[in-house]
């Protein structure tokens, strides 16, 4: 047993730390708390196997502490993810507009003509007074940040569809659209 927890623990942490850093959705981050647990289990046996009282305790707080991640992640945020897409989807049948949760700025790809990939949005910029949305800003380009551009993309040129931000932009357009500083976005 100790010879298994031994690869174990340092692999599946791994996996999990890289699983929750890529910020790739709630699913995902849920995910990797499960394979953090994992790993804190395998130390956990490691600290047993080896007499290791400190190992041992840390990874006991750490077990409990990613069972609240799993919680976290996978019930309480997935089902008030499953809200606002039960609301968009009611809204769709209803006579008016239809609506989309907010949240989808923060994560939603855009497409653009001919279904093309142009970016994943990172947020939105909305007015005090009436809420209304301006712009989306959307990341493109790079490997984990680095070497991205950050484009602002007027709402007007903008439309939901099926959880997707899409446009009518192709590559080209979207490259002339404004580029923002990652921390000025005015």
């Amino acid at each position: 047993m100790e010879s298994i927890a031994t690869w174990l623990a340092p692999i599946a942490t791994t996996i999990a730390a890289l699983m929750t850093a890529s910020n790739l959705g709630t699913r995902i981050t849920g995910w990797g708390v499960v394979v953090f647990t994992i790993g804190s289990l395998a130390w956990l046996t490691l600290g047993i196997a080896t007499g290791q009282s400190n190992l041992l305790w840390r990874n006991i707080i750490l077990t409990a502490l990613n069972l609240f991640g799993i919680w976290r992640w996978l019930g309480r945020q997935a089902k008030l993810e499953e809200g606002g897409h039960k609301a968009a989807q009611a809204s769709a049948a209803v006579p008016g507009e239809a609506l989309f949760p907010v949240s989808l700025t923060t994560k939603a790809k855009l497409a653009g003509a001919g279904g093309i990939e142009l970016g994943v949005s990172v947020d939105a910029m909305a007015g005090c007074d009436h809420g209304r949305l301006a712009y989306v800003v959307v990341s493109s380009g790079g490997v984990g940040g680095v070497g991205e551009t950050v484009h602002r993309v007027d709402w007007r040129n903008l439309s939901i569809d099926d959880g997707r931000l899409t446009s009518h932009l192709d590559q080209a357009a979207f490259d002339q659209l404004e580029q923002l500083e990652k921390d000025d976005w005015t």
